[in-house]
């Protein structure tokens, strides 16, 4: 496991280098992201509806282009890190941690979470082949998608979507700071922002 993961820093290293991003790639190789990249690339960042049952717990932000486009994807994924970057002050704003932010897949197809402190429930439906899960609740049906990733998943939203989603838990919790989150939406637009989570 630890060779194949050298070859990938060595493929996404050259790879990247090839476009000019030398420095991005040095900071990149620091958190994982290049390793995202190439997984994303070769298609080994899917998440399979066994992989996807349990208990995750927020660990920072999340954020992925759509981009089918391998050069746009590997450099995405150190613009993304970047971004994400950009990100964690307006989700410390709003009190966003891994103390109250967790969510949990059932087999039997419900799932229960917690969104900055509030709780919100019900129904999902997860297709592997888009990695899409739709979350159905009594006040809320959201559409979301997950990815791989180093360390555990993303589940991310596009960024309106996300905007929807917390402006919802801002109603539910009366939590105001929850509405700052809504430059999100124009400074992101086309990009896939949320959660990374971990086990």
């Amino acid at each position: 496991m630890k060779k194949i993961h050298l070859v990938l820093v060595g493929l996404a290293s050259m790879l990247l280098v090839a476009c000019g991003n030398m420095n991005q790639v040095l900071s990149a190789i620091q958190n994982g992201s290049v390793i995202n990249a190439i997984t994303s690339v070769i298609g080994l960042d899917k998440v399979s509806a066994q992989n996807l049952i349990g208990s995750w717990t927020y660990s920072g932000p999340g954020c992925a282009f759509t981009s089918e486009n391998l050069l746009a994807k590997a450099g995405g994924e150190v613009a993304a890190a970047q971004i994400e970057q950009k990100i964690q002050p307006y989700y410390q704003q709003v009190g966003i941690s891994a103390s109250n932010t967790q969510i949990t897949f059932n087999q039997d197809g419900t799932f229960s979470s917690r969104i900055a402190g509030t709780n919100f429930s019900g129904t999902y439906t997860f297709n592997e082949a888009s990695q899409q899960i739709k979350l159905k609740g009594m006040l809320l049906s959201i559409t979301c998608y997950t990815k791989r990733e180093v360390n555990g998943i993303s589940i991310l939203f596009e960024a309106k979507k996300l905007l929807t989603v917390l402006q919802t838990m801002s109603a539910l919790s009366g939590n105001a700071n929850l509405q700052t989150i809504g430059d999100l939406s124009k400074q992101y637009d086309g990009v896939r922002v949320g959660f990374d989570m971990k086990r």
